[in-house]
């Protein structure tokens, strides 16, 4: 056998080659929509191959956006998970800073939002609808206020799971 193929010239099989779904996300829309498309639920257009944040035009079709299909059936992307005594004395600035880096990341980014604020003993647990807006808040956290950040991803599911504690 010489380079994976036997001297009759039969080709093995490689199994580390075959092909493999690189990211599976349910939400993700397996077709574009027809552009243009309004939310029903946000008013994100989707046009030009984005969902973008623009003045809604007459005669568009009318879908749920990825995001908006998220929150309704409350199946988050990315779980942030903020705890710690530091949380308990700065709860009220830190949760602000979240919802700047929401209103900054949304207003480039209309998918990326922030599901639910659910404060669940000592912690603060923030479901976002992708993986992108969970790492966000939890890198702006870490770099204001440092600690002790943790990263689990889950490739079967398409998830985030983001830790912060001091």
């Amino acid at each position: 056998m010489v380079n994976g193929y036997n001297i009759n010239k039969t080709r093995r099989m490689r199994r580390d080659r075959l092909i493999r779904e690189h990211e599976h996300d349910t939400y993700k829309l397996r077709a574009k929509p027809q552009e243009p498309t309004v939310c029903n639920e946000c008013g994100a257009v989707y046009h030009k191959g984005r969902w973008q944040w623009l003045a809604a035009p007459a005669g568009a079709h009318r879908a749920l956006c990825p995001a908006c299909h998220r929150i309704h059936d409350r199946y988050p992307g990315g779980y942030l998970t903020l705890g710690g005594p530091f949380l308990q004395q700065h709860r009220d600035e830190i949760l602000h800073l979240a919802r700047n880096v929401e209103a900054r990341e949304k207003a480039e980014h209309p998918l990326r939002r922030i599901m639910t604020l659910d404060a669940q003993d000592d912690d603060v647990m923030i479901t976002t609808t992708d993986m992108q807006m969970a790492r966000a808040i939890g890198d702006a956290v870490h770099h204001a206020y440092h600690g002790e950040l943790d990263y689990q991803y889950t490739d079967e599911a398409n998830i985030l799971r983001v830790s912060w504690r001091r």
